[in-house]
């Protein structure tokens, strides 16, 4: 693990979801294809430039269809599972921040089992790279955000974190290269974390 000088557990740590805890192979290439959206733009960045209700509506009709079925086939990362077991025999609080909808987190819940009691969603905060749903979860967890560490797949998540002042970790695959200069540490597999509390 390249940890970028950091040392010692962290008193609390969060976590992306799509990507990062689970595979749920949402293609967003697709979903951008089919509402005609510009690739490389966040969905969610693109529909707030709508003016036209029945246009946001549409959008976010089909962005729920393509997350819903996501969640119902959603599987877990490599190792996530028992790194989250792992923590919980630690008592370490535990959190999820994503860009997803209640009803699709809802949705991965029951496939799954997550086992986190602490889940924001884009209904409960500002989406990423907002830092403001990482601050709430802080702010629940009684934990101070130079104590904590996100972790995600993403630059967005990334960017919150940073901006949160937690400790930004990246969850590595074979797209993300280009965002590991903006980790704090880099993870391939989520055993590497489990070193932290021993």
């Amino acid at each position: 693990m390249n940890t970028g000088g950091l040392t010692g557990p962290f008193g609390a740590i969060a976590f992306d979801l799509d990507g990062t805890l689970v595979d749920s192979g949402l293609d967003f290439f697709a979903i951008r294809e089919e509402l005609g959206f510009p690739q490389g733009i966040g969905l969610l960045e693109h529909i707030a430039t709508l003016s036209d209700p029945a246009a946001v509506a549409h959008a976010h009709a089909v962005i729920h269809r393509f997350e819903m079925a996501g969640a119902r086939r959603a599987t877990w990362m490599p190792g996530a599972q028992e790194l989250l077991l792992h923590l919980k025999a630690f008592d370490v609080p535990v959190a999820i921040l994503t860009r997803n909808s209640r009803e699709a987190v809802a949705a991965t819940d029951a496939a799954l089992g997550l086992g986190i009691e602490l889940i924001l969603t884009r209904d409960d905060a500002p989406p990423k790279p907002d830092p403001g749903g990482l601050a709430l979860i802080a702010e629940q967890l009684g934990t101070a955000p130079d104590r904590m560490t996100y972790v995600g797949d993403y630059v967005d998540d990334l960017t919150a974190a940073r901006r949160a002042g937690m400790a930004a970790g990246l969850y590595r695959n074979e797209r993300n290269a280009r965002f590991v200069g903006q980790a704090d540490y880099v993870i391939r597999h989520f055993n590497e974390l489990q070193q932290l509390w021993r």
